[in-house]
Parts: C-alpha cells; sequence; structure tokens
C-alpha cells in the first residue's frame, strides 16, 4: 500500500505568488517536518501538505490537504469585473448625459479654446465644421475613448475608431441636413416661446430646440454672457405648460453644463482665485430660501457668504424655486467635488478656512434634501475635516506669536468645526499636546495676570472643551490638567487664604468663594475643591448668619454650593 501513498509539499514563495511544488516524500513526518523548517527558515510564506492517494482503477491521485500554515489566503485577487456602459449605437446615443459628459472631457481643451459646451458642439453646425476642420483633435478623442474600450471590452481598437467614426459622420449629416433645410429654428427672430409653442408636440423638439438656444447664446463673448442669454430665453419661455416644459429643458441642459465648468462658474461670480468664497457663493446660489433665512438670523454664516449679483443674482432666483433641477443638481455636485479635495479654501488665512468650513456646514445642512442628501454632506465635511489636522495647517493656525493659552483656544476651535469621531480624537491629541506642555504651565503661573485673571481663563477653557463635540474621555483628562495648573496658580498665589482673610464684607468674600467652588470663577479640581472648603467654614462662622441674612443673593449661592456638593 505504500507505494499507492505520497506526500507533495508546496510553498508559496512570497504574498501573491502562485503554489509551487518543494517536494515529494513517501514519509508523512519528514513531509511536515520539512514544511515547518521551509517556514522557519523564512524561505516562504506560506507552505501545503497534500496526501495523493492512487487510485488502483482510473490510475488518478486523490489529493487531500493534511497541513496549511503561514499567509494561505494571499493569493492574487481576482480582477473584478466592470459593468460597462453599453457604447454608442445611434446619433441620439451622443445626446444623452454620459455621452455629453465623455465628450466634454475628450474635447476639454478645444472646446475650452471655442468657448462652447459639448450641448452646443451637438446643436451647431458652424462649430462642427470647425472641429472637422481642425484636422487632429477630433481624431485624437476618438483614440483616446477607443483604446481603453477596446481593451476593456476584449474588441479591435481599430474595428472601434471605425465604429465612432461612422457614427460621427452620421451625427453631422443629421446636423447639416436639418440646418440646409431650414429645419432649425432662430429664436431670435421667430421668438423663443412662438418656436417653442410650434415644436411643443414635434417628436425632434428637443434636438430642434436646442439646436436654436445653442445658437442664440452663440453670439456671447464669454460664459457669464451666455448664462444672461440662457436666462433671457427662460423669461420668455411660454405660459403654457407642455410648451413651457419643453423650452426650459432645452435650456437647462447647456445650464448645467456651463455652471457645472471651473471656468463657467468662475466668470459668472467672479472669485476664480478664492475657492472658499466660490463655494460659499455656490451654496448660496443653489439652497435657495433656506441658506437665505440662515444668513438673516446667522451672523457667523452672514460674515462668510458673498452677495450675488448681476447675472448670479437672477441665476438664485430661478434656482429658488422648482426650476432647474439639474443645475442646482450640477452645482451641488461641485461644492461637494471641492469640499471632498485638498484645495484649501483660504490658503492665507486658516482662522477664516474654519470659519468658511462652519459656514458651509451650516448653510448645507439647512438645505440638505434640496440639494444634496444628509448623509453625502457629512461625508464630505468628515473628509475635509482631515486637511485641518494636519501638521501644516495646525502650524499655519496657531502661527508664531500667539500665546499657549491662545494657541488652546484656537485648537478648541478647530476641534468644535471637525466632523468624525476619528477626526475629534484627532483634535483632542492637538489639545493634549499643548495643554500638557511645560510652556501653557509656565506662562500660566508666570504671566503678568493676576491670579484671579488666570483662574478665570481657565475655566473659560474648561467649559469650551465640554462644547466642542468631544467625548468625555477626551475632554475630562484635559479639564483635569486645567484644574491642576489652576491649582498651582492658586497655591503660588495663596489666593484662597487671603480672600478668606481680606479685610472686606463677609456676603462679598463668600460670593466670590462661592463662584470659584462651582466652577464659574475658576476651574474645576483642587482650586474648586479648596474654596469649598473655605466658604463653608466661613459660612458656619457665628457672625455669618445676620450677614447673609442680609445678602439673600450669596445665601442663594451658598445653597447651590451646598446642593453641589451633595449631587457629586
Amino acid at each position: 500500500m505504500s507505494d499507492q501513498v505520497h506526500y507533495e509539499l508546496f510553498v508559496r514563495r512570497k504574498v501573491g505568488a502562485q503554489w509551487t511544488l518543494d517536494m515529494a516524500t513517501e514519509i508523512r513526518s519528514h513531509a511536515l517536518a520539512q514544511a515547518e523548517e521551509v517556514l522557519n527558515s523564512g524561505r516562504a510564506v506560506a507552505v501545503r501538505v497534500s496526501k495523493e492517494t492512487l487510485d488502483p482503477e482510473t490510475r488518478e491521485y486523490r489529493s487531500i490537504s493534511i497541513f496549511t500554515k503561514g499567509m494561505v489566503d494571499g493569493g492574487k485577487p481576482k480582477k473584478p469585473v466592470e459593468e460597462m456602459e453599453p457604447l454608442c449605437v445611434q446619433p441620439a446615443d451622443l445626446y444623452t448625459a454620459h455621452a455629453r459628459d465623455r465628450i466634454g472631457r475628450l474635447l476639454e481643451s478645444w472646446l475650452q479654446r471655442h468657448k462652447a459646451t459639448p450641448f452646443e458642439l451637438l446643436h451647431r453646425p458652424d462649430l462642427v465644421e470647425k472641429l472637422e476642420a481642425s484636422g487632429t483633435d477630433l481624431q485624437h478623442a476618438l483614440q483616446k475613448i477607443a483604446i481603453p474600450e477596446a481593451e476593456a471590452r476584449g474588441m479591435s481598437v481599430h474595428e472601434l475608431i471605425r465604429n465612432f467614426q461612422g457614427l460621427v459622420e452620421r451625427s453631422v449629416a443629421n446636423l447639416m441636413k436639418a440646418f440646409k433645410k431650414g429645419q432649425l429654428p432662430d429664436l431670435d427672430k421667430e421668438g423663443f416661446a412662438k418656436a417653442a409653442e410650434r415644436l411643443a408636440a414635434d417628436p425632434d423638439r428637443a434636438f430642434l430646440l436646442g439646436a436654436g438656444v445653442a445658437a442664440s447664446i452663440a453670439p456671447a463673448k464669454d460664459w457669464s454672457e451666455k448664462i444672461a442669454r440662457l436666462l433671457d430665453l427662460a423669461d420668455a419661455a411660454p405660459a403654457e405648460p407642455k410648451a413651457r416644459a419643453a423650452a426650459l429643458a432645452a435650456i437647462e441642459t447647456p445650464l448645467a453644463e456651463i455652471i457645472g465648468s471651473k471656468a463657467g462658474m468662475a466668470d459668472l461670480l467672479n472669485t476664480a482665485d478664492d475657492l472658499g468664497a466660490t463655494l460659499a457663493a455656490m451654496t448660496r446660489l443653489a439652497g435657495g430660501s433656506q441658506v437665505e433665512m440662515l444668513i438673516k438670523v446667522e451672523a457667523s454664516v452672514r460674515n462668510c457668504m458673498p452677495e450675488l449679483s448681476g447675472t448670479a443674482k437672477r441665476l438664485g432666483q430661478w434656482l429658488c424655486g422648482d426650476n432647474f433641477p439639474t443645475v442646482r443638481a450640477s452645482i451641488a455636485r461641485r461644492v461637494l467635488k471641492e469640499l471632498n479635495g485638498v484645495r484649501r479654501l483660504k490658503p492665507t488665512d486658516a482662522e477664516s478656512e474654519i470659519e468658511h468650513l462652519r459656514a458651509l456646514a451650516m448653510s448645507l445642512t439647512a438645505a440638505a434634501g434640496r440639494i444634496l442628501p444628509a448623509e453625502d454632506i457629512t461625508a464630505a465635511f468628515t473628509t475635509r475635516s482631515k486637511t485641518l489636522l494636519n501638521g501644516d495647517f495646525i502650524e499655519a493656525l496657531l502661527g508664531r506669536d500667539r500665546s499657549a493659552r491662545e494657541e488652546i483656544v484656537m485648537l478648541i476651535r478647530l476641534a468644535e468645526n471637525v466632523m468624525g469621531a476619528v477626526n475629534k480624537r484627532h483634535a483632542a491629541r492637538w489639545l493634549s499636546a499643548n495643554i500638557q506642555a511645560m510652556r501653557f504651565e509656565k506662562e500660566m503661573r508666570q504671566g503678568p495676570d493676576t491670579p484671579s485673571v488666570k483662574l478665570a481663563a481657565l475655566a473659560a477653557l474648561q467649559k469650551s472643551l465640554t462644547r466642542s463635540g468631544l467625548v468625555v474621555e477626551d475632554y475630562g483628562p484635559l479639564c483635569a490638567k486645567l484644574g491642576e495648573v489652576g491649582g498651582m496658580v492658586e497655591a503660588d498665589a495663596r489666593l484662597l487664604s487671603l480672600l478668606a482673610r481680606a479685610p472686606a464684607p463677609l456676603p462679598q468674600r463668600l460670593a466670590l468663594l462661592a463662584k470659584l467652588a462651582m466652577g464659574e470663577a475658576g476651574p474645576t479640581g483642587p482650586v474648586a475643591d479648596r474654596a469649598r472648603l473655605e466658604a463653608l467654614k466661613l459660612a458656619r462662622a457665628p457672625e455669618a448668619r445676620e450677614a447673609l441674612a442680609a445678602s439673600p443673593e450669596t445665601l442663594d449661592l451658598l445653597k447651590g454650593l451646598v446642593q453641589q456638593q451633595q449631587a457629586a
């Protein structure tokens, strides 16, 4: 029987490598020992021993794995099968949103040079002629799309290029045929309302009205003027519901393409060099009445939101209603894209960047559901928060001239405005490094301010920490450290002893001690504990009863102090 069974040792030399046969033996213990030796020596990252039994009838071996060890699951993962978009096969396919987006990316440089959008290229005979006359631009675009498509689909590059060339030729022929037959409306002569009403029942109304709109905005010298011309057409749209819907749909597509481009938005808002102001203006543009109401009641948002004027204000008025949802979506996607990116909102002013980010978060949250899902907003600001916690931004935020306490104030402000549990924890680590630093302790103990001012500042820091959104596991130790520093400040000045024996009236001394004990005039911790003892000691003095009877405010403070002690 022994000659019918043997054992094979397979090894994986490195992560991702295939299994290879290392040895075969008829002795089980030898195969297992060799497997351990190969793995321990580092000559392989994984080993496998299999028992091979010969079937006397079929003369085939049956394999059973009897031992595996190491990174046995480290093989190369299978490449996922991508869901491929269907290829464009008819001229009408080029007019879909997906196809226009692809055209815009393939011919981006050419379209920018001619101040045109993919929508205009598909509807303007003059632009088509210019593209064909350019020689290489169209051919390069076809090659750029054909090569990756051919690889992904397992097709020939030349075959795909021929298919795309045929599609382009048929699309151009259709456009030129309609142009030569005079089927494309002239909106400047006929009027937009009349043309829309005439074509409302035509099955090709989208193409025909689109050609009329494209021709109407062609004379514009810049993107802002094109938007203004589109809004003029919108103002002239017919009132009849079916015709009006067709008219506004013909305007919405080019408007969304212009608004969705960086150049178009920058020209409209005139904020090309200021990403923070650009995003704020875009949010105000798309947010509608929800953002306008927030601006009225929230000063911090009002200070960050630029006023819309001219064409941008006209567009904002149109977007306040239910018109042009695709345009609002285009603006929203652009805002999300920038928030998920790495560009600084205010490259030269880190503090202003935090304020703008806070204003954007409040505004987008107020308009959530109208322009963006709430979960997308949260995810975008969580991603953006990561950029606020890197060393370069922290260094820019703190600067070089701030005191240790001012740096902590700024870091607390930062912690308040970052989103996500991981980012909050990271912000807490920055705070811990500064609060635990000897520089802060030395500044608080040896600084020029009076002890009472220092204690009040420490109490303010504690309150800010508890409101910063950090979890108690993070802010608790930081508040305790602030309390310890407060105890050192008080001990250095012997403030409580001096206050208890001061020549001031007893109610006044008790009131100050009670405020210190309750964490109002000083930090919680050693100072508050010692102040409570001193206050209760003074309150039990024989002369205190008459003094407290004459000062109800001080008596109320003492009652609150006793209740706080009992609750603790």
